[in-house]
């Protein structure tokens, strides 16, 4: 393993969804701005081998890396943050943690050994948390530890934890995420629950070198001394995590504590000056003072849970800070939406995004959703599922292909304008075995998706079983779709667009995972220009 790497783990405390992976990812962005090399990684303890087979209210998202993995949408934050991707190695479960250790112990690898929590799984956690660190390309290694401090299937990542400390010594530093909730009943802030969350943890082996306290209100030098005082911790490393408007103030709120520089100086590390985030500060300024605002519909199937389409959501604010304009997202529930109320439903909307799911549930609203942007002229984006429904609702209603559809919603369909790809018929198991990851795609001369990207080759995510039927390809075509970007050795369509159509783009790739703070996705960015534009109609 690479001695010289150093690495920073993150654990929570009390309760989930404090933001470990923003602050993560927030002081990741701040050492990368000093100059470090640094990429972060998460370990969930979950039993699943990755989160591919989780519905989406369970899990929220499921982000896909260039490499093809299925990660924890927690990932996601680190790219847009980073600026760089990630790959199958940033994210860990215990299923393949178990999985792992498991076939080795039926190769025989542990011949005549009785294999144990203790040292045999916490040594693979151990190789997996020094994996990245080994290939010598990153100076600090993040770890995020899912879940909270005592839950059960989180103790051999903690046990990990003490042991690599151990080990590394000074090479490591343990970073404690907790919450000091405020009591109206008593106008108070309570430090009890960090000081027993601390508590576990050191009962664990493991003693906190930072406390990042998520709070309503700000702690006061008395709160922070007393935090000190009881977990064990210097004064200047009680850092305070208050409700921010947007997770994207998030480093400029540790930078002016000197997180980076406890951080580094509790590694050993050089501390030279201050990080230069002249580009972040120009896009916070760009999003906190917006000089117009757009309305965009995004139709989907999981909309109560807005987890679900975090990247989505990310590349719109990302797009909107680069046109100066502010994103209002109206959530709309596809299975709300019928042909008897779709119109009165989407009015005012300045564009219209239908987004991916799987399944026939809510997919005629998203159908609907489509025939409205199409004829009245709204800008339109599909994405995945979308797209396949914007070739539907045209093959029905323009084409008179009135049985089109596709044959993940109706096996049965006479018109499978959509069907499954030729590869996934013999698919039985459904874990990581769809189109994943990036695939190349070439764009047609002429086409506004050419002019957007500025180039005739990229290269996007995917993550999908079903495809674009070619057998439809050139009577669509001759009804006014055109298809505008076409995989290379597959002949796959991509991209399909509506000329004639003010802005209608649909993509059966993931453009969203691509979109960071420091380079929005040029079709987000022309999606919501075109928005605008159809705004001042």
């Amino acid at each position: 393993m690479a001695s010289s790497t150093k690495y920073i783990f993150v654990t929570g405390g009390v309760t989930s969804s404090l933001g470990k992976g923003i602050v993560a990812s927030s002081l990741a962005t701040l050492l990368q701005a000093r100059g470090y090399s640094v990429t972060i990684q998460k370990f969930d303890p979950y039993i699943n081998i990755d989160p591919g087979t989780l519905n989406p209210y369970e899990h929220g998202e499921c982000y896909v890396t260039d490499d093809g993995a299925e990660t924890d949408l927690d990932l996601g934050h680190y790219e847009r943050f980073l600026n760089r991707p990630t790959s199958q190695a940033n994210n860990v479960t215990t299923g393949r943690i178990y999985q792992h250790v498991i076939d080795k112990e039926r190769r025989g690898d542990y011949l005549g050994k009785t294999v144990q929590v203790v040292p045999h799984i916490t040594d693979e956690i151990k190789r997996r948390m020094q994996l990245l660190g080994a290939s010598g390309e990153y100076e600090i290694i993040i770890t995020e530890i899912g879940g909270t401090v005592g839950d059960i299937e989180a103790l051999p990542y903690i046990e990990s934890v003490r042991q690599l400390r151990w080990e590394l010594g000074k090479s490591c530093v343990s970073i404690h995420l907790t919450l000091v909730p405020f009591l109206n009943a008593t106008g108070e802030l309570k430090t009890k629950p960090t000081q027993h969350s601390v508590k576990m943890l050191q009962e664990s082996g493991v003693q906190p070198d930072i406390l990042v306290c998520r709070s309503e209100y700000e702690l006061g030098d008395e709160i922070k001394r007393k935090l000190a005082l009881f977990c064990n911790v210097t004064p200047d490393a009680v850092i305070e995590s208050l409700d921010a408007k947007t997770i994207y103030e998030v480093p400029q709120l540790l930078l002016a504590q000197n997180m980076d520089e406890v951080v580094l100086q509790k590694l050993g590390l050089p501390i030279i000056g201050k990080p230069d985030m002249t580009r972040w500060s120009e896009f916070l300024t760009r999003l906190e003072s917006p000089s117009t605002e757009v309305e965009i519909g995004l139709i989907g199937k999981y909309v109560e849970l807005k987890d679900s389409y975090k990247s989505i959501s990310e590349a719109l604010i990302h797009a909107g800070a680069e046109n100066k304009s502010k994103v209002v997202v109206r959530w709309i529930h596809s299975e709300d939406l019928t042909t008897e109320n779709a119109h009165a439903t989407l009015e005012g909307l300045h564009g219209v995004l239908v987004a991916p799911g799987f399944g026939a549930r809510g997919f005629e609203g998203k159908i609907e959703a489509v025939r409205i942007a199409r004829e009245t002229g709204i800008p339109f984006l599909g994405i995945c599922f979308g797209m396949q429904a914007a070739v539907i609702e045209y093959a029905r209603n323009v084409l008179g292909l009135h049985n089109a559809n596709s044959s993940e919603v109706d096996i049965h369909t006479t018109e499978p304008v959509i069907d499954l790809m030729e590869e996934q018929k013999k698919v039985t198991h459904k874990g990581g075995t769809m189109r994943l990851g990036s695939c190349d795609c070439r764009l047609n001369e002429g086409s506004l998706s050419r002019s957007l990207y500025g180039r005739a080759e990229i290269s996007e995510r995917h993550r999908h079983r079903f495809e674009f039927n070619n057998a439809y390809l050139e009577a669509l075509e001759a009804a006014g779709m055109r298809a505008a970007g076409i995989n290379p050795e597959t002949g796959l369509v991509e991209i399909i667009e509506i000329p004639s159509h003010p802005w209608f783009v649909g993509v059966q790739f993931h453009p969203e995972y691509k979109s960071t703070v420091a380079n929005p996705h040029p079709l987000f960015v022309a999606f919501v220009a075109a928005s605008l534009t159809h705004k001042q109609l």
